[in-house]
């Protein structure tokens, strides 16, 4: 923000006040308790703490906090409380007021949520791995004391999104990517669909410029044809709900633009073979919530009499709601023009709390119902993740993006309890979520009345039964097959007290080791026993040395002592001559080899020349090619590495190390670059004869390897060609898909994390 003292115009004022009017109009028009006069003395607070205050964009400072209660109160549902701390919830960190000025002037629950807000406020992530992780738990532990807080938050990184066009382009990356990194998923897993599916199209667009303007290009100029497709599926739907007496609306939803992209990436299509653009969404009122059930299965009668049902395409989210609270009847059908159509069925109050979420249950004040079970369980989950030890920040986001991503399965118990857990899910992760003890002790399982390992991947519907041996052991191979975020932290507790006592006893192996041959224990001893048995640290030598998988010998003895005879005192000096030989070393160097520091804030040209030397280094997880979206990280060495910016592993970068990503822009390049590329097609005899001669000979391309595999009358053909660019590689393609019989080709890129 910039805090130069400029004041507000008279036009600005009345921006302000009208922007402020639209919160409080829309507060009004909602069944909340109508508390106008706090709401009303918070954005007099505000307004007067961040005068004369801009953002980047030079609009007055107070349109921000002003957006976020607006999204807080009209997107997600919130009331009188939250409308406030929204409106003061950047007051604490940015200017010279406290928690304790806020509670002294709109009491202590106001103050609470205020205060979360600022504990997490900068985002979630600093500039290192550490601060970024301790940031992110102080998140999660909020939501577990007001889920509030988190929904505010949300609010207040939705407006940043909406707003992100003013920022440096490095910054965009790194924001763009921590919000589809975490809290697209976030707002998925708290119900929040709409703004979930804006936070993934507004990254998208800051990330994939050309791709979203593509894309949203394609969506409007198809519009008409979509809307007669629709007008022709919908109109015998609409003539048997009304003869049905029903009082619904039915609309057509268009896929979002992220979404899109997504199919298109992941099947290799282009956007005219993305035939499911559109669902089609009934939502009927009904003012029994008993019936809401029975009018959902009436409905999908009505339309499985009219058109052929998908068999494997239907999703009872009435009957057992989703872990965030949603619930609709899905169908899939096809429609006259022979694509399939989704259907999603929803009462009035089901579409409430899929737009909204959690928060819609406050306005039915429903209680401690089923679905607020449901969060309190998952928070449960959180909180077992956040009581992991374990010390990396890397690691600690991937065990969590486990939960916020997971697909979800429905499995039973033999006494008919249901879970809820990620799709690809084992028997073991079962073990562990019904507790810890059934996860360690688990050696195998009964799935519908079947003995199976327990490494078996589950099916929605199993029946489960875990068996257990009191002999059995928790072994590190098991975080192999676990889903669960939950699981994987028990294991790693599990194992970690297994392993104690083993540790133990090989410290106790090695202190009277050297006693016993009186060796005096030193910094050289440990380094030169770390050597000996090439471990990593003494943890890891005392478990293998406790466990009996080595021993200490004669031979280690003699190389200790000739250690231990060196004198501390010439050790000493050693290392000093070494220390001053480098710091001459430092001194004397030219100041030519030194590179100079990358500056993030700028965009870095990506150049190399005909001998193959460039000003940067190409990832090995995604291996780009000139021409390629991508994004520059500067690694510890002061370099370049550029990654795709599909790569999973330049998400995960993003979100950890934004300070350190650079903007990058392609020079031309004599460079080449290796593409693979995957070819389908009707076998017939000669067409790999074509194939290679249209690629060396008439292309004049430079084939390193060929794999084809035939299928009865089905081929596929893997092939790397060295190419100078990705339009070269996209040229290639379309030449190849005239052969007669090849219906596909499409490069492929392999992230190798």
């Amino acid at each position: 923000m910039d805090t130069a003292a400029k004041y507000t115009t008279p036009e600005e004022d009345k921006m302000i006040d009208d922007a402020f009017r639209d919160v409080l109009n829309g507060y009004l028009a909602s069944n909340h308790r109508k508390k106008v006069e706090i709401i009303e003395r918070a954005f007099a607070f505000a307004k007067e703490a961040h005068k004369g205050i801009r953002r980047r964009s030079g609009e007055p400072y107070i349109l921000h906090p002003i957006a976020v209660a607006k999204i807080a109160q009209q997107e997600i549902g919130l009331g009188s409380t939250s409308i406030c701390a929204a409106l003061l919830h950047d007051v604490v960190e940015d200017t010279e007021y406290t928690v304790e000025d806020i509670e002294h002037h709109f009491g202590a629950k106001i103050a609470q949520l205020v205060a979360g807000l600022t504990k997490i406020s900068g985002g979630i992530f600093g500039d290192k791995a550490s601060a970024q992780a301790e940031n992110f738990r102080k998140l999660l532990l909020t939501m577990s004391e007001d889920i509030r807080v988190v929904l505010i938050k949300m609010a207040d990184r939705l407006h940043n999104m909406r707003t992100l066009g003013s920022m440096a382009p490095n910054k965009q990356y790194k924001i763009a990517g921590e919000t589809l990194y975490i809290y697209a998923p976030l707002a998925h897993r708290l119900g929040l669909f709409e703004i979930k599916t804006e936070l993934e199209d507004l990254a998208f667009k800051y990330e994939h410029p050309v791709a979203y303007e593509t894309i949203s290009r394609q969506i409007a100029e198809s519009d008409s044809k979509r809307s007669t497709e629709y007008t022709s599926f919908a109109e015998p739907i609409h003539r048997r709900l009304q003869e049905m007496g029903l009082k619904y609306e039915a609309k057509a939803r268009v896929k979002s633009v992220f979404s899109i992209w997504k199919k298109m990436e992941k099947k290799h299509i282009p956007f005219s073979e993305v035939y499911d653009l559109y669902a089609v969404r009934i939502v009927f009122d009904c003012d029994d919530p008993s019936k809401e059930k029975q009018i959902c299965w009436n409905i999908y009668s009505a339309i499985t009499d009219i058109y052929k049902l998908h068999p494997e395409r239907t999703r009872d989210w009435v009957s057992t709601p989703k872990a965030n609270g949603y619930q609709a009847l899905h169908l899939t059908v096809m429609g006259p023009d022979g694509n399939w159509v989704e259907v999603q069925i929803r009462s009035r109050h089901m579409d409430e709390i899929a737009e909204k979420g959690f928060a819609a249950h406050w306005k039915y004040k429903i209680g401690e119902g089923d679905e607020e079970s449901e969060l309190t369980v998952w928070l449960r989950t959180i909180k077992d993740i956040l009581d992991d030890p374990e010390p990396s920040a890397i690691d600690f986001l991937d065990t969590l993006k486990l939960n916020l991503f997971a697909s979800e399965i429905i499995v039973f118990t033999p006494k008919g309890e249901l879970l809820t857990l990620p799709a690809n899910a084992s028997v073991l992760d079962v073990a562990f979520a019904l507790h810890s003890d059934l996860g360690s002790k688990c050696i195998a399982g009964k799935v519908n009345h079947k003995l199976v390992p327990l490494s078996t991947v589950l099916k929605s519907g199993d029946q489960v039964e875990v068996l257990t041996s009191q002999q059995q052991k928790p072994q590190p191979e098991w975080m192999n097959f676990l889903a669960t975020a939950k699981a994987k932290t028990r294991l790693r507790r599990a194992l970690q007290k297994t392993r104690q006592p083993v540790v133990a006893k090989g410290k106790a192996i090695i202190d009277a080791f050297l006693k016993d041959n009186g060796i005096d224990d030193s910094n050289a001893i440990t380094t030169k026993l770390l050597g000996l048995f090439h471990v990593a640290n003494m943890e890891e030598l005392c478990y293998q040395l406790g466990s009996e998988e080595v021993v200490l010998n004669e031979y280690v003895l003699k190389t200790l002592k000739r250690v231990s005879e060196k004198s501390s005192a010439s050790f000493l000096k050693k290392l000093l001559a070494i220390g001053k030989k480098k710091e001459k070393e430092d001194e004397t160097r030219p100041e030519a080899d030194a590179k100079p520091k990358i500056n993030v804030k700028e965009t870095y040209v990506l150049r190399s020349d005909a001998d193959g030397k460039a000003n940067y280094r190409m990832a090995d997880c995604c291996q780009p090619i000139l021409g390629d979206e991508v994004l520059g990280f500067v690694t510890d060495d002061n370099e370049v590495e550029v990654h795709a910016l599909t790569c999973p592993r330049a998400m995960l970068l993003k979100s950890s190390y934004g300070p350190r990503i650079v903007a990058t822009r392609w020079d031309a390049s004599d460079t080449a670059f290796l593409a693979h590329v995957r070819i389908e097609g009707i076998d017939r005899h000669g067409i790999l004869q074509e194939l290679t001669q249209m690629i060396s000979m008439h292309l004049n391309m430079d084939l390193r390897k060929l794999n084809i595999e035939a299928d009865n009358e089905v081929f596929g053909c893997d092939l790397w060609v060295r190419v100078t660019d990705a339009h070269v590689v996209e040229d290639l393609c379309a030449k190849v898909k005239k052969i007669n019989g090849v219906k596909a080709a499409n490069r492929i890129q392999n992230f190798n994390l």
